[in-house]
């Protein structure tokens, strides 16, 4: 009982800070929101009895990809009029967002019914989970059958640093030409 009523806490917490992180006008403040949405999802993972990617999550997401992001936000040295105005509105661009949104929902609540709710089961039970450990099977379906996903992971990181100096060393470039 105690565990569910955890478990919900918990859960609006995340979605309160998720949502939160959407609607915020300033980035920095959005980046704190996304700190706290790391740290309550390592929250969650702690009631799955899943210790390891608890503090996986903890260290690296709310830890030094949450230093990245912060980092990136400041050396882009934002102005208020660059992120409240002069904003490129498209054509169409809210009620898209709110259609696209829309299919976004229904189509998690179609993976939902059919897997949650009709309760199919993993290939790992929890029986054979503590019988392999954790930590251990965790690395070995990072390191195999997950591989390819980790390193794009990865690669799609590396690019967004890129991406960041070079719009970084534009404004530098803009600001000592005027």
């Amino acid at each position: 009982m105690l565990e569910a009523l955890l478990f919900l806490i918990i859960s609006l917490i995340t979605i309160v800070c998720a949502l939160c992180v959407v609607f915020q006008k300033n980035p920095i403040y959005s980046a704190i929101f996304l700190i706290q949405t790391m740290v309550s999802l390592a929250v969650l993972y702690i009631l799955l009895h899943a210790q390891f990617i608890a503090a996986i999550q903890v260290m690296v997401y709310a830890g030094a990809i949450m230093v990245l992001f912060i980092f990136v936000i400041m050396l882009l040295n934002l102005s208020k009029a660059d992120i409240e105005g002069e904003r490129d509105n498209l054509l169409f661009q809210k009620s898209s967002a709110i259609i696209l949104g829309f299919i976004l929902v229904v189509m998690i609540g179609v993976v939902s019914v059919k897997t949650v709710f009709q309760g199919v089961k993993g290939e790992y039970t929890p029986e054979s989970i503590s019988q392999i450990g954790n930590t251990q099977l965790v690395g070995k379906l990072l390191f195999t059958k997950f591989v390819f996903p980790f390193e794009i992971a990865s690669i799609l990181l590396f690019a967004a640093i890129i991406g960041a100096i070079v719009l970084a060393k534009k404004k530098i470039i803009e600001d000592e030409k005027a």
